[in-house]
């Protein structure tokens, strides 16, 4: 190439330091829009809205490309959290590469956080450590839910934040700062904690005429109980399983090794710890990645597969009892010669919703029995 020929690698990286990630859109904002507002800034190569693939709904977010990173940079430091329609929305500089914010380099969580400080607040109070590349306070209908997440571009700028931010009263409530931590990392510190301490006991497969006295009775043997709860449905009807929380340790770790196993009016019980939610989740997210990692093709959905039906069960009353999770592309009852075989597949369009499905649905009598939910391998073909 010769000294004067233009340089496409070069030229692409200064493209992709020219534009902005901006979050926090209105629904109702469209690429126009964005135009008209960033365009004083300076001149822009285009800009543009993320939707939803298949329903082209707005996803809240999209892109302004500026022609110059100058430019950009001077939209970034003047018109963050600037108004759209009513609404302020967030900038950073796009990354193409996420391997950054995969890491969690830098990253750092904040909790306690008082309801009046919002995404403009956040951002002024810990720039003072260094250069953010992200900031967000967690909000849902109702505002603020009092925790948040700040992005640094440098370990050192997270742990001076850290430092002198933690525990300081930021309008009369003390906060919490410290390093982002993956949900894997939290359910694993949880789970080792619990192990050494736990006082909750999670019981199934039990049969129908299982009441919270007839549970009480079989767990007090191990030592006094401070609740005894087996769950119903709206019917009142018993899902099949329950929860013992005991005064001490010892006592629920005894009644764990006796009776896990033990045969109770012809039904086996699952005795063991009461996960916390966290727990499950990062288990049935570590599930689902081991499976997706032996997958050549990308799957069309996420199944889950679900065993102990009822006889009286088909397609599309399996498709009715999972439906409340999310989106369902396929529902399958396996039939052999007319007759049920008593197991089947349901197919959703995240891992989101199929872990939900399972979280909930796993031990919940349909019919006359407790179904076996587990998530499934994607490129088997039913």
């Amino acid at each position: 190439m010769g000294s004067g020929e233009p340089n496409p690698a070069g030229k692409k990286k200064k493209y992709l330091k020219a534009a902005l990630y901006v979050g926090d859109l209105d629904p109702d904002v469209t690429e126009d829009m964005l135009y008209k507002k960033f365009r004083p800034a300076g001149p822009l190569r285009f800009t543009r809205i993320c939707r939803d693939p298949v329903t082209r709904s707005p996803l809240g977010y999209g892109y302004v490309n500026f022609r110059f990173p100058a430019d950009a940079e001077w939209a970034l430091n003047t018109m963050n959290f600037d108004l759209i329609n009513g609404k302020p929305f967030r900038l950073m500089w796009s990354q193409p590469d996420d391997r950054l914010r995969k890491s969690g380099v830098g990253n750092i969580f904040i909790k306690n956080l008082d309801k009046s400080i919002d995404n403009r607040a956040l951002f002024y109070l810990f720039s003072a450590f260094g250069s953010i590349l992200s900031c967000k306070v967690v909000c849902d209908d109702n505002g603020s839910k009092g925790y948040a997440y700040v992005h640094f571009d440098s370990l050192a700028a997270a742990n001076r934040a850290i430092w002198h931010m933690n525990g300081v009263r930021l309008n009369n409530r003390q906060v919490y700062v410290g390093r982002f931590k993956f949900p894997e990392e939290r359910a694993a510190e949880v789970r080792t904690r619990d192990r050494a301490t736990f006082t909750n006991v999670f019981v199934k497969n039990f049969g129908d005429d299982m009441d919270d006295d007839k549970l009480k009775e079989l767990f007090s043997e191990y030592g006094p109980t401070e609740s005894v709860k087996v769950i119903r449905d709206a019917s009142g009807k018993s899902k099949g399983f329950g929860f013992v929380r005991y005064e001490t340790h010892e006592a629920a770790q005894k009644a764990v090794l006796d009776l896990h196993g033990k045969s109770i009016n012809g039904k086996v019980l699952y005795v063991g710890r009461a996960q916390k939610k966290i727990e499950r989740l990062a288990e049935l997210r570590r599930r689902f990645e081991r499976l997706r990692l032996k997958e050549k093709s990308r799957p069309p959905g996420v199944p889950i597969y679900i065993k102990n039906l009822d006889e009286t069960i088909d397609d599309e009353k399996l498709k009715e009892e999972f439906s409340s999770f999310g989106s369902i592309s396929r529902a399958k009852v396996m039939v052999e010669v007319g007759q049920g075989k008593g197991f089947g597949v349901v197919c959703f369009s995240s891992f989101e919703e199929a872990a939900k499905a399972v979280d909930e649905m796993n031990g919940r009598i349909v019919g006359s029995k407790p179904l076996h939910v587990t998530l499934g391998q994607a490129r088997r073909r039913w």
